[in-house]
């Protein structure tokens, strides 16, 4: 949701200050606002046996950020080589890291079964001849089809690359029982960034229909479902937030009927990116140029490489202007823009804002999840910097801005040529 009243609370007071020390642009998050997500999500779900978030580590992946995520008792879902890398030097290993990948290579699969493993959620049942072991869990992503609708971002299950189809599931299970796999969870993600609390529930209860029918056919019992992430955040003000308290009512309600059936229930995961860390960023960047022609532009020294979502997707980024409040001061219909040469390059168009003059600080929210982490170099454009507001007060670099040496870096390398 656009910063909280205690985000702005603890950031506010101090933003000219930070900016003064560290220099513009950069993102910065606030710990105090992620443990109090994950206290909420805890208590929410304390009633379900073994419930575990597993924090989606590409929402933001930098180590200062996935010790707070540790340190809540929270395990990490990767779904590459880097993440894997990242979540075990933060001590997680086994059981307490998912892997869920797509198109998996040889070099995945020796590296997740590495270092102590992980739990395995094979994406594509054509994957089981290519395991380099055989895990004694294993998980299944399952892909609806049809069964489900699913949202803008993720697009239709039916026209999804991810998954395990409905044909397949129970083929899948079985290959791995021949296998030797005795153990075994079940995922799906069919949506991100929902808001409408009663799509978890139907997947919740998807699921729990599907591992009743696969244990009655194959003689297996599940010890977990995942429900994948998707919990959504409201980006714009007027956007109600998850009915996080219903929502774990009615999922709970279903837990309770199938322990009731079955004389067991199989814990509950998830894997929220988004829900934990989205709200609890900003982006703070600086007003640096106005060009008035057909429209007015406001050029900030941040651009895409920051933030790619509203180019992206159109998404919409909640701006404040530091210093000026829109209901006392005038305003005027501005786009934002960045440096990239791409017309896509926009923070926000023809928004209603406060009258920006050059050197003022604007404010994009919700920038904690798929902000940093989405960035790129197109234009030999350069990622900016990240801090950590702490619960005392103190702001801390946790990742320093790209340089040029970095952008050259793989420039340098052992000449190497194929002569036919």
């Amino acid at each position: 949701m656009p910063m909280s009243d205690d985000f702005k609370k603890r950031l506010l007071p101090a933003l000219a200050d930070i900016v003064a020390h560290f220099g513009t642009p950069f993102h910065i998050y606030d710990e105090a606002g992620i443990f109090d997500t994950g206290r909420r999500l805890k208590n929410a779900f304390s009633n379900i046996d073994g419930f575990m978030e597993y924090y989606a580590v590409k929402a933001l992946p930098n180590p200062s950020i996935l010790a707070i995520i540790q340190k809540m008792g929270f395990g990490f879902d990767c779904s590459s080589i880097p993440e894997l890398v990242l979540s075990r030097q933060q001590g997680a290993f086994g059981e307490k890291i998912i892997f869920t990948s797509n198109n998996t290579t040889d070099e995945d699969f020796k590296v997740a079964f590495s270092d102590g493993g992980c739990i395995l959620n094979l994406d594509d049942i054509s994957l089981i001849p290519e395991l380099t072991a055989i895990p004694d869990l294993i998980c299944f992503r399952y892909n609806p089809g049809p069964r489900r609708s699913g949202n803008d971002i993720i697009g239709n299950p039916i026209e999804a690359k991810y998954g395990v189809s409905h044909d397949q599931i129970i083929e899948a299970y079985r290959q791995m029982t021949e296998l030797g796999s005795t153990r075994f969870g079940l995922h799906t993600m069919l949506a991100s960034n929902d808001l409408n609390y009663s799509y978890i529930v139907e997947t919740t209860r998807m699921l729990l229909k599907l591992t009743e029918w696969l244990s009655g056919e194959l003689n297996i019992r599940f010890e977990f479902i995942n429900i994948g992430g998707g919990l959504g955040i409201p980006y714009r003000p007027e956007d109600p937030p998850l009915n996080l308290t219903r929502m774990s009512r009615e999922i709970s309600a279903l837990f309770d009927a199938y322990q009731s059936a079955n004389g067991y229930a199989p814990k509950l995961f998830m894997e929220s990116g988004r829900y934990m860390t989205g709200p609890h960023g900003v982006l703070v960047t600086k007003a640096i140029n106005r060009k008035d022609i057909y429209r007015k532009y406001i050029g900030v020294d941040a651009c895409m490489s920051a933030l790619m979502r509203p180019g992206m997707y159109g998404a919409y980024h909640h701006i404040d202007v530091l210093g000026k409040d829109p209901t006392t001061f005038p305003t005027e219909k501005v786009d934002v823009v960045g440096s990239l040469c791409e017309n896509i390059d926009k923070f926000a168009v023809e928004r209603e804002l406060p009258k920006i003059e050059t050197d003022d600080i604007l404010i994009i929210h919700d920038t904690g999840a798929h902000g940093h982490a989405m960035g790129f170099n197109y234009n030999a454009k350069l990622r900016p910097q990240e801090l950590l507001l702490r619960q005392n007060g103190s702001v801390e670099l946790i990742r320093r801005e790209e340089t040029m040496a970095d952008y050259f870096a793989t420039l340098t390398f052992e000449k190497n040529i194929l002569n036919k």
